[in-house]
This record gives structure tokens, sequence and C-alpha cells, in this order.
């Protein structure tokens, strides 16, 4: 392993207009990179280690990961004098990009007990010396990068709790990640429905700020008269559900979802579990506690969002609906993501970045259902409505919800 040292770039131009937005993104990078650091704050090298299915990773990878990410794609390439920390976490630690060679095997990511966490520290303290060093030379093009770098670090940051209260969830002593759960924006009021917006509509990003390249082109979209409920739905409405045999009624369910539910015996959301006095009770980050009737649903798969839907006489939102409905002051309390009735399809005229990081979106636009909005375990800073979350329709390790629609 090489010492970490300071680094210039290699070559490139650098504007008034350039040096700000470096120094903006440099502090950025700070915020971003100690946020990190202070969720694996508690957490012992097992912890950090252990893997407890195929769709979680473990924390210190995650955390080496979006480090691997601006090796990669900065350092490496476009700053002279740099020194890889260790050669085989090219392999070790790439997620899926295929340009950048092997890679180790997802599932088996829990078998790596070295490096250690704190080697791992090390290795972030070792990129983060040399992106310091080098940022403010950086050309206008490799500040989107280090941006990039920045809003993928702080999906990871997500994907590091919800993996972790996957983990604790397996274990016997259903340990507690912090003291409490975090605590939703406001308290759910009445449902009320708040008729949509119709005709024809823009929805995607455009202008300013950052954006994944998945949120664009802007364009416009036609909705038809509809209405949207003013919250997600709550526990204790979902327990109606439960109780009236909504998991033993194939009526309410697609195809695939029923046979998800047979096959599985799933029969209420991922994390709750009934007393021996016949009370529900849930699991998270909190450690195990009753049940809050009064609080948004969370970990439902699709199948189970949409089941719910056609139980209650309503049905999802497409993510046109749900979007245009958000910028136009659609209330929402960060509890959960929030499935939509729309696939996980390009929009027209989007087209994928050149080389490796045009693997980042484009080519999981298959057999996915996009989410919208953004939960308690996102971080400050990273939502707004063209935001596009995806996930297949079983998966619900997730802060997933649901907010109901219908048609009028």
């Amino acid at each position: 392993m090489i010492a970490s040292q300071p680094h210039r770039p290699i070559s490139h131009a650098a504007d008034a207009h350039s040096d700000s937005r470096a120094g903006e993104l440099l502090a950025r990078y700070r915020d971003v990179r100690h946020y990190s650091v202070g969720l694996a704050d508690g957490l012992s090298d097992a912890d950090a280690t252990a893997q407890s299915m195929d769709d979680a990773s473990p924390a210190k990878w995650h955390l080496a990961h979006v480090s691997w990410f601006f090796e990669t794609f900065l350092l490496r390439d476009h700053v002279a004098g740099y020194h890889l920390f260790d050669d085989a976490y090219s392999y070790l630690f790439n997620s899926y990009y295929e340009a950048e060679g092997a890679r180790h095997a997802r599932s088996e990511r829990g078998l790596l007990t070295r490096p250690s966490l704190a080697e791992v520290m090390a290795y972030r303290r070792h990129v983060d010396t040399a992106m310091e060093g080098a940022m403010d030379g950086f050309s206008a093009e490799l500040l989107d990068l280090v941006e990039l770098g920045l809003n993928h670090e702080q999906q990871h940051q997500e994907l590091l709790l919800t993996d972790i209260l996957h983990l604790f969830s397996r274990n016997p002593l259903k340990p507690a990640y912090s003291c409490a759960d975090p605590v939703e924006a406001a308290e759910p009021g009445p449902l009320e429905w708040i008729e949509g917006r119709t005709g024809v509509q823009p929805i995607g990003h455009d202008g300013p700020g950052f954006a994944f390249d998945c949120e664009g082109p802007r364009h416009e979209t036609l909705l038809h008269p509809h209405a949207i409920a003013s919250r997600p739905v709550t526990n204790g409405e979902w327990l109606a559900f439960i109780e009236d045999g909504g998991y033993r009624e194939a009526s309410h369910w697609l195809s695939d979802g029923w046979a998800w539910v047979q096959q599985h015996g799933i029969e209420a959301p991922l994390y709750w579990s009934r007393e021996p006095d016949k009370t529900w009770s849930a699991f998270g980050l909190g450690g195990h506690h009753g049940l809050d009737l009064s609080a948004t649903v969370q970990h439902i798969s699709h199948y189970e969002a949409d089941a719910y839907a056609t139980w209650a006489g309503a049905r999802l939102p497409t993510e046109a609906e749900w979007e245009v409905a958000a910028n136009h002051g659609l209330p929402h309390n960060g509890a959960v993501w929030e499935w939509t009735g729309s696939a996980y399809l390009p929009y027209p005229g989007f087209r994928p970045a050149d080389g490796a990081v045009g693997e980042y979106n484009g080519k999981f636009m298959s057999g996915q259902a996009v989410l919208k909005g953004g939960s308690i375990a996102t971080p400050p800073g990273h939502v707004r409505p063209s935001y596009r979350n995806f996930f297949y329709p079983h998966q619900r390790w997730q802060f997933c919800g649901l907010r109901l629609a219908k048609d009028l």
C-alpha cells in the first residue's frame, strides 16, 4: 500500500467559474465523505463485514466502493503521479462496471474478511487526500464526474443503512443500529384526495442542478383525469388490509405477486412480527418496538403495494402523475420511497453517456418499477421531484411504501 500524497491533475484549464465551482464541490465532498464515515460509527468490524443476502452488501464494501469510484474515474486516469492504494481493490470493489474488468461476485462480498474496516477507512483517507489536492485544477467535465461521484455516494449511504437493518434483523439478538428510529418529517394527517393536473404536462429534469442521466431528457406526457392521495398509506391502514385477508385473497394480486406470496409465505410487511398477545411489532434501525399505527407503512414490495391499492379500490399513481403533483405542492413527509405503477424505462431521447459511467443507469431499464420521493434514510439534499429510484417488484428491504391514486 502507498501512503497518501497530494497530487495535481495532469493538465486541465480552469477559469474563474471553475475555481468557484471546484471550491463549492470540495466543501460538499468533505461533507458527504464525513457523513458516510459517521454512518459507520458504532459498527464493529464484524458488523461491517457480514452480508445477510445477495441483494445487500457489507457496510465496509459500501465505504470502499464509493472510494473506488473516485479513484477509478478521476484519480487513476486524470491525476499525474497518483498511486493506487492497493491494486487488488480494483477487483474487490468494482460493482457492475463491465468496462472496468473482472470483479468479485456480489453474492460473496460477505466473505471479504480482509481488508478490515480500519484498512477501508485508511483507503478512504488516501483517496480523500488525493482528491482534495487535485480538485481545484479539474476541468468542468471532471467536476461533473465529482458531482456524479458525490450523488453516487449518497445513494450508498442509504443502501448502507438498509443493508445494516436487514443484517441486524437476521440476528436473534435484534441489535439496534441507533437509539431510536429516524422520525418522519411530519405526522400523517387525514387522507384527502387531490385532483391532479391533466392534459399535456412536462416531466423530467431540465435546467441547473444535478440529476442522473435517467431523469431526462425533459419531455411532455399526457395525463388523464385522476386524483392522488395527500399522503402515503399508514401502518394502521395496512393492518386493516391484513385483517381483511389481504394476503390470502388471490383476486387482489398480480399473478407474479400471488406466486411470490405463496412461494415465500408472505403475511405482512418485512420486519413486522405478531406477538403472543396477537398485537404486531416491527423491527427498525432503533431496534424492536411495538407497531406505531399512525406511522407510514414501510418495507413493502411493489407486489404488495399493487395488491393493497386494488383492495382499496384504487391504484398506484404513475410516475408522471406523481412528479407533476410534486412539482405543484404535493405533500411528502419523507418517510418512504413511494412505489408507482410505472416501469423503469428510458425517456424519449435518452442516451447513456460514453464510457464506463454510461453503465450507471441505462442497462438496468428492464423489469423494474419506479419509486418517487425519498425516505427517512435518504441523506439530506438528495431528493427532488424528477428523481427516479427503481427496484424489482419483489424487493422490499428498502424504505418503500405507497400512495394511492384513482381515475376520475
